[in-house]
């Protein structure tokens, strides 16, 4: 009996995520038609080409053969047609292909990566944008132009309050370029700094104050109205897993990451904010399909967000500049209150007692004798014996002095 020596053959290596999404951008294929073609979500296929995940077996071989990358000796294993060819035709873009509105999520490229609308000067296709040479300024203020605008209306859907929403992004952003080293590092910076204005907006202290106990009035538009008071109904935390899902496009593993949540805890809020908004919303009620279609309340939430006049974040150097202030202000206060803590501690230090002194114990009768307790106030009869034994002169008692006639 012989035992076989050979080895699988090593898989060539994919290309860089920057890359794999050029070359799915230079066929003209979305997110969407490639998650269908592979047999994935479209939250699989920006996981690949943003770094955080990649494909394997099958979905690996017809991933890179999809975009144009086949890896040599690797044959993906298609579905046959009808006809018996076994041949995959090549989607074409169609009208349901293009991209979801970037109202709500941020579908650009994150800082250093080429966007599809910058061009070469001569049009010939995509200008790559240098990721070495940025500064910590320049990568903080393209990571912001990208995401605060949609953040906004995020924001905007999940609370109500225009004015709320534009401060928790504005907060989100100066903590984040107080921790630049370390936002710059996460492997989704967007997302971290999205759960931050999440996480700001819901806070509970906002109903103390005074202008954000309320709503902003709805919108005049019959249905833009139904659909923002029947969100605004729904529990903050079903809310926040519709938005992220439906709105955004996360899938149901990153809702629920990001919520805190489990994945079946995730998905029990998400069908149960849709069964609400369904009820209250017949129309909006679509059949879903989970694989690859769209979320059934992405369109209307997109279009709801866009339609609505919200203010637009100021600039990124100004929230820069302000969350500066911020950590200038909050290191001053420290240093302040160190500098009281140690004159508190060496005031005290010089002005407590450096021995124990003991207590006295209050008098107390003992088998009837009276206590002494030290002395007392003199009587009147006490005081005049007093003074006759001192006008007196005696060298001893009275009965021991001997008289002299």
């Amino acid at each position: 009996m012989t035992r076989s020596t050979a080895r699988p053959a090593p898989t060539a290596p994919l290309p860089s995520p920057k890359e794999r999404r050029r070359l799915r951008e230079a066929k003209g294929l979305s997110e969407r038609q490639v998650a269908a073609a592979v047999g994935v979500t479209p939250a699989t296929v920006r996981a690949w080409e943003t770094g955080r995940a990649g494909p394997r077996g099958r979905r690996r071989a017809a991933y890179t053969r999809l975009i144009g990358c086949a890896e040599p000796g690797i044959e993906p294993s298609r579905p046959a047609e009808p006809g018996g060819s076994g041949t995959m035709p090549t989607p074409t873009p169609g009208p349901d292909s293009r991209p979801a509105p970037d109202a709500l999520s941020p579908d650009g490229p994150p800082p250093g990566r080429p966007s599809p609308e910058a061009t070469a000067p001569d049009g010939t296709g995509p200008v790559p944008e240098p990721v070495e040479g940025l500064t910590a300024e320049e990568a903080y203020d393209a990571l912001y132009g990208r995401t605060a605008p949609g953040l906004t209306r995020q924001i905007y859907l999940l609370t109500g309050h225009r004015k709320l929403s534009l401060e928790a992004v504005e907060h989100s952003f100066r903590v984040a370029w107080q921790r630049w080293p370390e936002v710059a590092r996460d492997r989704d910076p967007a997302g971290w700094v999205r759960a931050a204005s999440y996480e700001y907006a819901m806070s509970p202290w906002h109903r103390l104050r005074r202008g954000h106990r309320n709503a902003d009035p709805l919108p005049e538009d019959p249905a833009r109205r139904a659909l923002l008071d029947a969100l605004l109904g729904l529990p903050p935390s079903y809310r926040r897993t519709l938005l992220l899902h439906d709105g955004v496009g996360l899938g149901l593993p990153e809702t629920a990451a990001e919520t805190e949540a489990s994945t079946l805890a995730a998905a029990g809020r998400l069908l149960n904010a849709r069964a609400a908004v369904a009820e209250r919303l017949p129309a909006q009620a679509e059949p879903a399909d989970p694989g690859t279609g769209p979320a059934p309340l992405r369109e209307p939430l997109a279009a709801l967000a866009l339609a609505e006049d919200v203010p637009a974040p100021p600039a990124a150097p100004a929230v820069r500049a302000g969350g500066e202030r911020v950590a200038v202000l909050w290191t001053r206060a420290a240093l302040c209150f160190g500098v009281l803590l140690i004159g508190a501690t060496t005031f005290t230090l010089h002005t407590a007692p450096t021995h124990y002194e003991q207590p006295l114990a209050p008098a107390e009768r003992v088998g009837g004798v009276p206590p002494l307790g030290g002395p007392e106030k003199l009587t009147a009869q006490d005081v005049e014996l007093q003074k006759a034994l001192r006008d007196e002169l005696a060298h001893g008692p009275e009965r021991l002095v001997p008289r002299i006639p």
